[in-house]
């Protein structure tokens, strides 16, 4: 039996998994998500800084990505106000800031990844739309 699973399976919120790496990569996975996290440990954000801080995520995509990520209890989305114009902040919940240390050691290697391999840029080196 594998040491992370108790059981041959995991279940949350009435899905099934095979192991808690496959339920957790569920939760934060894909190009978005842990990106999305990343920008708002340390404060609330508005979706249009969100966007700004995120330049290649499409808007169809951010949106889809923060209310999957809502839904699953890691952000939570409190509005401001009944009627437009209204404001819109997003935040880490208490389980979604228990991540953040994952989120700091993936930053941690991601550096020294680009120190080792690679080189930092400057924005104006590359147009921003360009980067993957």
């Amino acid at each position: 039996m594998k040491t992370e699973c108790i059981g041959d399976y995991v279940k949350l919120k009435g899905k099934v998994y095979p192991c808690t790496i496959s339920l957790a990569m569920d939760l934060i996975g894909g190009k978005w998500k842990a990106v999305i996290l990343y920008h708002l440990k340390d404060a609330e954000k508005r979706y249009s800084e969100l966007r700004k801080e995120v330049p290649n995520v499409t808007e169809m995509t951010l949106s889809l990505q923060l209310k999957q990520l809502e839904k699953d209890g890691l952000v939570w989305r409190k509005v401001y106000g009944k009627k437009p114009p209204i404001k819109v902040v997003y935040s880490l919940t208490d389980f979604g800031k228990t991540f953040i240390p994952v989120l700091e050691t993936i930053t941690s290697w991601g550096n020294q990844i680009v120190l080792e391999k690679g080189e930092f840029v400057n924005n104006s080196f590359y147009n921003v739309s360009g980067i993957q």
